[in-house]
């Protein structure tokens, strides 16, 4: 059994001299955040493009939708098999073909002639993606030892937070003053930086076995998490009947209760469920995938609010999603010296419960108030954030085993990504239910709607606070402190 320190031989590459491995340690934060960059930003940027692509290709905007869909599709399904390809091939070699990937379906998109190729190239995007997050933060716990991987989680996760707020931001931009194919291009100069990095610094580990891909466990996941994912992604548009959307509801869940009936009884399943008989990585993956639920509306929530409701223009609304951007970098100097003084229990309680009252306190912007203040809330807002997602991310890993870590790495990719889809379709579907179908060029319905909208997801998130009381006083001190977990 190893120790905090160590990593089981099987797993990783001949040990580097001292001096390559600070290299690898001072470089490779850099390598997976630039990579988790490009894929949360491509997961928002497109949306706001959907006009002018719509006009370029000679079709309808809502005939666009597939675009849109079929990226969260892909990663639906591809995040799955992602700790089976890195133990299988090494995380070198599968994340420097993801991001290859990812990179070269870029260019497909941005010069795609028709709709069909451009949803064509969107999967192959999502593929690419679907590798890159769960295998970089893999490559990042078998990299760092418990007691150093707080610092590196801090930084890998910034751009998981500031990609979906820059998103509609940068893709307005980009569409008002350029084609609407550069958003696909800003991809390409980072992309072939992230492959040079990743040939000098990206270190290799395989699993210590090969163990065999779970073809029916993947079919049944695959096809649930994606049926699922599609029905939350379109939810909502006039062209899905609610008998057609119950019935692919109901599909869904019979498809992910099938296997998890499937997994408890093969030796090796596609995601192990008998990880979440360790506390602190329940805790984390299950508590933040509720957390989620009341932050994942907000990147949909608060632009509406600025444009519709307060009568801004498009540019102004990006701008004022910066503010959380930059608290979430900032917060990353502070969240190790806050973890290591209070514990991640009484911060993710704490944290949790602030959360949900800034939610809440967006509420109170009507077209009167102060930019000012606005930009204060979405500071307040970034850093808790921040915290939240350092902490929840770090805690997740605490208490896995060495061998273990791939499979927990794509458990909790998985489960974000599901927790992403229901975050963004709660806060559409309850911004709908309070606006009653009155038109959206109500400006003062719009308002009430999207106060009632917040109140409610702020008070979801508040009560999500309690699934963090679970934790005991010294659960994730191995990542926090250094400290070995007792027993």
């Amino acid at each position: 059994m190893t120790t905090d320190e160590e990593v089981s031989p099987a797993l990783a590459s001949p040990a580097p001299d001292p001096e390559k491995a600070a290299a690898v340690k001072r470089y490779l934060p850099w390598v997976v955040a630039t990579a988790l960059f490009m894929e949360q930003l491509d997961s928002t940027i497109v949306n706001t493009a959907v006009p002018s692509m719509a006009v370029s290709l000679h079709v309808a905007p809502l005939s666009l939708k597939g675009v849109v869909a079929s990226y969260i599709l892909s990663l639906a399904v591809f995040i799955p098999i992602s700790g089976w390809m890195a133990d299988r091939f090494g995380t070198r070699r599968v994340f420097s073909s993801a991001v290859a990937l990812f990179t070269v379906s870029s260019i497909l998109c941005g010069c795609s002639l028709d709709v069909p190729m451009l949803v064509a190239t969107r999967i192959l995007q999502g593929m690419g993606a679907a590798l890159m997050t769960p295998v970089g933060r893999l490559t990042i716990v078998r990299t760092f030892s418990k007691s150093e991987l707080l610092v590196a989680m801090n930084f890998v996760i910034i751009p998981a937070l500031i990609g979906p707020l820059l998103g509609p931001t940068i893709g307005g931009l980009i569409v008002h003053w350029l084609s609407w194919r550069v958003i696909f291009f800003i991809n390409v100069p980072v992309g072939l930086l992230a492959l040079v990095l990743i040939h000098r610094h990206m270190p290799d580990y395989m699993g210590p076995s090969r163990r065999p891909l779970d073809w029916v466990g993947l079919l049944l996941f695959g096809t649930g998490t994606a049926l699922l994912s599609w029905l939350l992604e379109v939810f909502g548009e006039h062209d899905i009947a609610a008998e057609r959307a119950s019935i692919l509801f109901i599909a869904s869940v019979a498809l992910l209760c099938a296997y998890v009936i499937h997994a408890q009884k093969i030796d090796f399943p596609l995601l192990r469920l008998g990880l979440f008989r360790v506390r602190t990585f329940r805790v984390a993956v299950v508590g933040g995938f509720v957390t989620r639920l009341g932050l994942g509306g907000l990147p949909f929530l608060l632009p509406l609010l600025y444009q519709l409701g307060l009568g801004l223009p498009a540019w102004q609304s990006g701008m004022l999603m910066m503010p959380a951007a930059a608290a979430a970098m900032g917060m990353k100097f502070m969240t190790s010296p806050l973890l290591k003084r209070f514990g991640f229990k009484k911060i993710l309680v704490v944290n949790t419960v602030m959360i949900g009252v800034t939610i809440c306190l967006f509420a109170t912007v009507v077209p009167g108030t102060p930019i000012l203040t606005i930009v204060g809330l979405g500071l307040v807002q970034g850093f808790f954030n921040s915290l939240q997602f350092s902490s929840m991310n770090s805690m997740a890993y605490a208490d896995i085993k060495a061998n273990d870590s791939s499979m927990a790495s794509t458990i909790a990719s998985s489960m974000q990504q599901m927790s992403m889809s229901f975050g963004l379709a709660a806060g559409s579907l309850v911004a709908a239910f309070f606006l009653g179908g009155l038109p959206q060029s109500d400006r003062s319905a719009v308002t009430s709607a999207l106060h009632h909208a917040f109140l409610a997801m702020g008070i979801l998130t508040l009560i999500s606070s309690m699934s963090f009381w679970t934790l005991r006083s010294h659960d994730g001190e191995s990542v926090s402190k250094g400290v070995a977990p007792p027993g």
